[in-house]
This record gives structure tokens, sequence and C-alpha cells, in this order.
């Protein structure tokens, strides 16, 4: 979570200094937010990228923790299980 609450405030930080820079230089109304959209996002694809790696690695450590060890395995037994019924049913029609 943390990592997430760093990327996203630098975001706004890039977003809202573009923004200025950009007004200043003369652009006003939607055509500022747009310009200041792209530089921020520009920029932020260099500067953030080890800050987006942390929250990538954070948010798959997260969803691994949250999966059950054990739903392959029991996938896997009812694989099993229902291939044995089938064969046993294709056998006794025989």
């Amino acid at each position: 979570m943390r990592s997430w609450l760093t990327y996203t405030a630098a975001r706004l930080g890039l977003f809202a200094a573009a923004f200025g820079v950009v007004y200043l230089f003369g652009a006003r109304s939607w055509i500022a937010l747009v310009l200041a959209w792209l530089v921020s996002g520009l920029v932020s694809y260099v500067l953030l990228s080890r800050l987006r790696d942390q929250m990538s690695a954070a948010t798959i450590e997260r969803l691994n923790e949250r999966r059950d060890p054990g739903v392959g395995d029991r996938l896997s037994a009812g694989a099993s299980r229902e291939d044995g019924d089938q064969t046993r049913a294709s056998a006794g029609d025989a």
C-alpha cells in the first residue's frame, strides 16, 4: 500500500509541476490540462520507473500471499478423479 501511495503522490506532483510550467508558457483551459497530462506521463515514465517496479513487485507479492497454496493440488485431484470416472464408465459400456 505504501508503494502505491508513494507512486501516486509522485505522479500527482509531476502533473502539478507540468501544469505550472505549461501554464507559465501561456497554455490555458483544457489545453493546459492535456499538455500537462502528456508531459507528466512522459517524464514519469523515465523518472518513476524504480517506483513503478517497486509497486508492481509489492502487488505481485500481495497476490501470491492471498492465493491458496492448495488450489492447484485440489484442481489436479479433481481432474484425475473425473478422468477415472470417465474411464470406469467407458469400461462398463464395453
